[in-house]
């Protein structure tokens, strides 16, 4: 038995409906990841070889524009798979976007070949990845949502409160921002000038400070 997978699959409590044999299958024939913060784990056109169960860290997946610009479909925490993966092992298919390590890693990995399997033969599995259709489903119907009905004044505001938190000064660019809501830096900045010329927010270099949080949620709610 691998104590590095085994370790892994204490720490997944999804996986605690396992029965016995089902964990032992799971224990001999999966393997462990870790990686770097940063570390790319698939790019467009790539083969998927394994359905990843995140233990530790997050994994941001996003879509390239020909032009280069970015936008984050969705992010993979403790405990979740990513559903395009799943997807592309069961209709045999390339990965159609990219995967990025945003903290260090660490992840149990599942041969594509033996998920099929499993989920041919195990309740338990096909239960896993049908719900994970379902609330990734969801995720990107709402993004989409975003993109396309929001106004994007509206959508920064939301951004801001959200990340800022009762932080004094959150440390982000406009090129972060632009990448997190698959837009252009140059609207960012825009947007970002205009709030701070209305004494909402405060910009310093790579900061961004909340200073009246009822107008940016007022503006939110706006659009």
């Amino acid at each position: 038995m691998d104590p590095t997978t085994a370790e892994l699959l204490a720490r997944i409590p999804r996986l605690a409906g396992l029965d016995p044999g089902e964990r032992a299958a799971l224990l001999r024939q999966a393997r462990g990841l870790r990686c770097p913060a940063g570390a790319t784990l698939s790019l467009p056109g790539q083969l998927c070889e394994a359905l990843a169960i995140v233990v530790g860290g997050t994994v941001r997946v996003y879509q390239v524009a020909e032009s280069g610009r970015e936008i984050t479909l969705y992010r993979i925490e403790a405990g979740e798979s990513c559903v395009l993966t799943a997807s592309c092992i069961l209709g045999r298919r390339p990965f159609p976007v990219a995967a990025v390590a945003e903290a260090p890693l660490s992840a149990l990995l599942i041969p594509a070949p033996l998920l099929r399997e499993w989920i041919a033969r195990s309740a338990f599995w096909r239960e896993y990845v049908f719900d994970l259709l379902a609330t990734r489903l969801a995720d990107v119907i709402a993004m989409l949502e975003e993109v396309a009905f929001r106004r994007m004044d509206a959508r920064i505001a939301e951004f801001l409160l959200t990340r800022a938190g009762d932080d004094v000064a959150l440390p982000i660019t406009h090129q972060h921002i632009a990448l997190e809501l698959g837009t252009a830096r140059e609207v960012v900045s825009r947007i970002l000038r205009d709030l701070e010329r209305e004494g909402v927010i405060a910009r310093g270099r790579g900061t961004i400070s909340v200073l009246r949080r009822d107008t940016l949620a007022a503006l939110a709610r706006r659009g």
